[in-house]
């Protein structure tokens, strides 16, 4: 695969299921001079797994404006990067856009190689009326949690939000509270082993997973309706 020098490739990657990950993704890597990261160790299982050799730079949301300067100072002398998040797609809920935004300012062709989203994957099997809908990414931990959930729950459309295992139970709560009548499809560990997706009102999946709550772990997207 033939790379135009200095172009920034956001690359998709298996948020899961290793197998997920696309053609263009595995070729767009072997090709890159070397990956940006948000975690290298992350990263650097994913190219063991399919014998790509290449050079990880760290570069996440945290990442200083020094760092990021040295980053596209290598793109405009011609280096070919890509940048992977530890899963996904990167800009949705993931690092990546000051990255984006820096390299667009300063003329530098970027270019999506496009795959797995925990997002796309849930509203294929959502099995409602997805053609409009309001996607929040994750909720506020404190600050702003409840304006988050009364956003929810006056929204008229379906509503898709990320949440962790350790306050899916709360938030749960939350909504019951604020929208009593509405449902939900959870989706958890999706392409992984234990994959689960669950369709009902708020109260009864809020009661499952109060009841399985010291077991039950990995990623959820939530769909509100």
């Amino acid at each position: 695969m033939e790379i135009a020098p200095g172009t920034l490739f956001i690359v998709a990657t298996p948020i899961g299921n290793l197998g997920d990950i696309t053609l263009r993704a595995l070729e767009t890597l072997k090709a890159v001079d070397a990956v940006l990261s948000e975690d290298t160790r992350v990263t650097g299982k994913l190219l063991m797994h399919y014998e790509i050799k290449k050079s990880l730079i760290s570069c996440h949301e945290h990442t200083d404006d020094t760092k990021l300067g040295q980053i596209i100072g290598r793109l405009t002398q011609g280096e070919s990067l890509a940048f992977v998040s530890d899963a996904g797609t990167p800009g949705l809920s993931d690092p990546g856009n000051k990255l984006v935004s820096l390299a667009l300012a300063a003329g530098i062709p970027v270019v999506p190689i496009p795959g797995v989203s925990a997002l796309a994957a849930m509203v294929s099997v959502a099995g409602i009326d997805m053609r409009e809908f309001m996607f929040l990414g994750f909720p506020p931990h404190k600050k702003g949690r409840e304006t988050f959930f009364k956003k929810v729950a006056a929204t008229e459309i379906p509503v898709v939000y990320y949440e962790s295992v350790h306050r899916v139970v709360k938030n749960l709560e939350l909504l019951e509270t604020l929208a009593p009548e509405s449902r939900v499809i959870i989706g958890r560990e999706l392409t992984k082993m234990f994959e689960e997706v669950r369709r009902g009102s708020v109260s009864d999946i809020l009661a499952h997973y109060r009841e399985h709550e010291s077991t039950v772990k990995g990623e959820f997207v939530v769909i509100s309706y």
